[in-house]
Protein backbone atom coordinates (compact mmCIF):
# COMPACT_ATOMS: atom_id res chain seq x y z
CA UNK A 1 0.00 0.00 0.00
CA UNK A 2 1.60 3.52 -0.93
CA UNK A 3 2.30 5.96 1.15
CA UNK A 4 -1.06 8.65 1.54
CA UNK A 5 1.42 11.71 1.32
CA UNK A 6 2.85 10.66 -1.94
CA UNK A 7 -0.58 9.56 -3.95
CA UNK A 8 -1.85 11.59 -6.44
CA UNK A 9 -5.22 12.24 -5.29
CA UNK A 10 -3.64 13.66 -1.85
CA UNK A 11 -1.74 16.03 -3.75
CA UNK A 12 -3.72 16.94 -5.90
CA UNK A 13 -6.26 17.96 -2.66
CA UNK A 14 -3.15 19.98 -1.05
CA UNK A 15 -2.74 21.92 -4.47
CA UNK A 16 -6.99 22.76 -4.48
CA UNK A 17 -6.43 23.90 -0.95
CA UNK A 18 -3.57 26.26 -1.43
CA UNK A 19 -5.24 27.80 -4.50
CA UNK A 20 -8.30 27.78 -2.08
CA UNK A 21 -6.18 29.35 0.58
CA UNK A 22 -4.48 32.35 -1.41
CA UNK A 23 -8.01 33.04 -3.37
CA UNK A 24 -9.53 34.30 0.11
CA UNK A 25 -6.36 35.86 0.64
CA UNK A 26 -6.82 38.19 -2.31
CA UNK A 27 -10.18 38.41 -1.65
CA UNK A 28 -10.35 39.47 2.15
CA UNK A 29 -8.62 42.45 3.25
CA UNK A 30 -8.40 42.31 6.90
CA UNK A 31 -7.62 45.98 8.88
CA UNK A 32 -5.20 44.18 11.39
CA UNK A 33 -3.89 41.84 8.93
CA UNK A 34 -3.00 44.75 6.54
CA UNK A 35 -1.89 47.13 9.31
CA UNK A 36 0.53 44.21 10.50
CA UNK A 37 1.84 43.99 7.08
CA UNK A 38 2.29 48.07 6.74
CA UNK A 39 4.19 47.50 9.78
CA UNK A 40 6.62 44.88 8.61
CA UNK A 41 7.22 46.56 5.74
CA UNK A 42 8.02 49.97 7.59
CA UNK A 43 11.15 51.24 8.31
CA UNK A 44 12.96 50.87 12.07
CA UNK A 45 12.48 53.29 13.67
CA UNK A 46 16.09 55.96 14.13
CA UNK A 47 18.47 55.48 17.10
CA UNK A 48 20.14 58.81 16.81
CA UNK A 49 20.16 61.22 19.26
CA UNK A 50 18.77 64.44 17.67
CA UNK A 51 15.57 62.68 16.56
CA UNK A 52 14.66 62.12 20.26
CA UNK A 53 15.39 65.87 21.84
CA UNK A 54 13.77 65.94 24.99
CA UNK A 55 15.22 65.45 28.20
CA UNK A 56 13.60 63.04 30.48
CA UNK A 57 14.29 63.61 33.84
CA UNK A 58 15.50 60.70 36.47
CA UNK A 59 12.28 59.71 38.97
CA UNK A 60 13.18 60.05 42.46
CA UNK A 61 13.04 57.17 44.96
CA UNK A 62 11.64 57.81 48.60
CA UNK A 63 12.83 55.11 50.86
CA UNK A 64 10.63 54.44 53.57
CA UNK A 65 11.61 54.38 57.24
CA UNK A 66 10.54 50.69 57.33
CA UNK A 67 12.89 49.75 54.16
CA UNK A 68 15.59 51.66 56.08
CA UNK A 69 15.65 49.79 59.23
CA UNK A 70 15.27 46.76 57.03
CA UNK A 71 18.40 47.29 54.76
CA UNK A 72 20.45 48.50 58.10
CA UNK A 73 19.51 44.99 59.84
CA UNK A 74 20.90 43.40 56.84
CA UNK A 75 24.29 46.18 56.95
CA UNK A 76 23.08 47.29 53.27
CA UNK A 77 23.55 50.61 52.86
CA UNK A 78 20.58 52.89 51.02
CA UNK A 79 22.46 56.37 50.75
Amino acid sequence: MPDPLLAPESLDAWRRTTADCRAVGQNLRLPPLQRAAERALAPAPSLHYADFPREVGKRDIEISEAAARLAAALHLHLD
